[in-house]
């Protein structure tokens, strides 16, 4: 059994990535569509599709990489909150991932959505992940 399926959503990722796999399928949750849908947003992957088979269901994510030297869009994937030791801050103290240039997904009461956001929000909450 899985005990933290967020670190595992990051690791399946970056395992993708380090193989160099165009298509990465992940077991299904609501909070991983919504991480889905950030890095989709923000430009991090190409695509993604839900699937809804079995129980739980999958969601495929077709990874980015540029066409020149086919590295990825993704250089790092950093999980900051543990169910261990968990990361929350206030709206004024929001980390700035690579002085704004890469993204921290926030779990906040309004939903899941970026450090910008949040900030424009004025709202806080758990620091998930960085992604740069």
């Amino acid at each position: 059994m899985n005990t933290d399926p967020i670190a595992d959503y990051l690791t399946r990722i970056r395992n993708g990535i380090g193989a160099g796999n165009k298509v990465v399928e992940i077991p299904a949750s609501n909070i991983k569509k919504q991480m889905t849908k950030i890095l989709f947003d923000k430009g991090y992957i190409l695509n993604y599709k839900f699937e809804e088979e079995g129980p739980q269901g999958s969601i495929k994510i077709a990874l980015k990489y540029s066409q020149s030297n086919n590295t990825s869009a993704i250089k790092s994937l950093q999980r900051v909150s543990t169910p261990g030791m968990r990361q929350y801050t206030n709206s004024k103290e929001l980390p700035r991932v690579l002085n704004g240039l890469g993204i921290a997904i926030i779990s906040t009461s309004q939903g899941l959505m970026t450090d910008k956001e949040a900030r424009k929000l004025n709202v806080g909450g758990e620091v998930l992940c960085h992604v740069y």
